[in-house]
């Protein structure tokens, strides 16, 4: 069949769907001749009336236009913007469902892709499902016919700007105050010339880093110092690369955020969790599961600025935390120093290669606390020596390589999945942040 007689056996026109699940990135399954549809905006149970948007030879994408016969977990959105915005993707879901998805993505992962099944299954940890997104990257797109500036997150499923007047998600002191920096970037001489926007909060406060591919003048600058003078958000200015990001005047502002009796210092550009809330209540699991004591000495890989380090150097006999970013890594040394951890080492190595690995120090550790990034710990979990670890912790951004890591620890290792559990990082979207608690048989 050629790809245009593929193309035909679609309808222009709205078509009616019945959803028979939820997949795991949060969109309903139904099947068509044989063939399945992956349908945003329909939840498991429904019937709706759907438009095509994308056809493969295995599967077909689509849009939910109506929901002709809802779902009893169905709710209202609260932004005016889900259907069409891509920065969410379950707001018509309601929140103690989208954990329970979640947890049922992760188990049937482990399960599935893993061969392994948690001895417990935690219980959720949840937060503050509305402004708590600490962390984003707004894009920003001169469109004239638009009327000018949008601010905001791609549309789903295109590389279009979503032209919206709030976010929901975001902290309220930048999520409601998105067409005040429309009006912000208009008023600048150039605003075809500002592609991004970071947002970075700590605890006492915000940062907005203006990335502009031409210089910015004096009018331009005045704008920016009257805008975060009247917001309280500091500004900063990208001119090139992360390297180049400045305040706009002045010392700027100190990012920080405070857990476990501890305060760690950050720029705006550094990696730190988006939800301040989970973040805090994810460390006490570490824990309280990993259980550090005076006899332990402890490996953190993946370590970043200190998050999970520097609470474990509280507890431990020592710990080493290993991270492949170097600016991360001078981070956590600063703060060890600034909070009087005495016993925790760094080390910057690129743990996805084998020199990476060895230049792991030798020591005997007892215990270890991962925490990759979506590609997981596969070179980890394949090739260190766990000999003397008797417990790790995993705290896994993607059940699928979690799963397929838990695989290699459990067959060839020597470990127990002893409990497992999500915790809701990213409410309203279908990112699963997971825990995962193993023990040497």
């Amino acid at each position: 069949m050629s790809a245009a007689q593929h193309r035909a056996r679609h309808p222009r026109e709205p078509v009616e769907l019945t959803i028979d699940r939820l997949s795991h990135e949060g969109r309903g399954v139904a099947r068509v001749d044989g063939k399945t549809v992956f349908v945003s905006g329909a939840l498991a149970g429904e019937t709706v009336r759907a438009v095509y948007v994308k056809q493969h030879r295995r599967y077909d994408e689509a849009r939910a236009e109506s929901v002709i016969v809802p779902s009893a977990d169905r709710v209202l959105p609260r932004c005016e913007h889900a259907d069409l915005c891509g920065g969410c993707s379950l707001q018509h879901l309601a929140p103690a469902k989208q954990i329970a998805h979640k947890e049922s993505v992760l188990l049937e992962l482990l399960k599935h892709q893993g061969g392994v099944t948690p001895e417990e299954v935690l219980p959720p940890l949840t937060g503050p499902h509305w402004g708590y997104r600490r962390k984003a990257r707004l894009g920003v797109k001169y469109v004239p016919k638009k009327g000018g500036v949008l601010v905001g997150f791609r549309e789903k499923g295109t590389s279009l700007l979503t032209e919206i007047r709030r976010c929901e998600v975001l902290q309220p002191a930048v999520g409601q105050r998105i067409m005040a920096l429309r009006e912000l970037v208009n008023r600048l001489t150039v605003p075809d010339q500002i592609p991004q926007i970071e947002v970075s909060f700590g605890d006492d406060g915000g940062v907005l880093v203006f990335r502009h591919m031409r210089p910015l003048n004096v009018h331009d600058r005045g704008l920016l110092a009257e805008f975060g003078e009247q917001t309280g958000l500091a500004v900063y200015l990208q001119p090139a690369g992360p390297e180049s990001i400045q305040p706009l005047a002045g010392s700027g502002r100190e990012l920080a955020y405070r857990v476990d009796d501890l305060t760690l210092h950050f720029l705006p550009n550094d990696f730190t969790q988006v939800n301040g809330e989970i973040n805090r209540g994810l460390i006490e699991m570490v824990l309280e599961h990993l259980a550090p004591g005076p006899g332990d000495e402890v490996l953190d890989l993946f370590c970043g600025l200190g998050n999970f380090t520097l609470p474990i150097g509280r507890r431990a006999g020592a710990v080493c935390g290993v991270e492949g970013e170097a600016g991360l890594v001078s981070r956590a040394q600063v703060n060890a120093a600034a909070n009087g951890i005495t016993n925790a080492s760094f080390v910057v190595a690129d743990l996805f290669t084998p020199e990476g690995l060895a230049a792991i120090p030798s020591r005997t550790y007892s215990k270890m606390l991962l925490d990759p990034p979506r590609t997981g710990a596969e070179q980890i979990v394949e090739h260190f020596d766990f000999a003397n670890v008797e417990r790790l912790v995993y705290v896994s951004c993607n059940p699928v390589t979690l799963a397929r890591d838990a695989q290699a620890l459990t067959s060839r290792q020597g470990y127990v999945l002893e409990a497992a559990g999500v915790c809701d990082m990213f409410p309203h979207t279908a990112h699963v942040e997971s825990i995962a608690v193993f023990r040497k048989r």
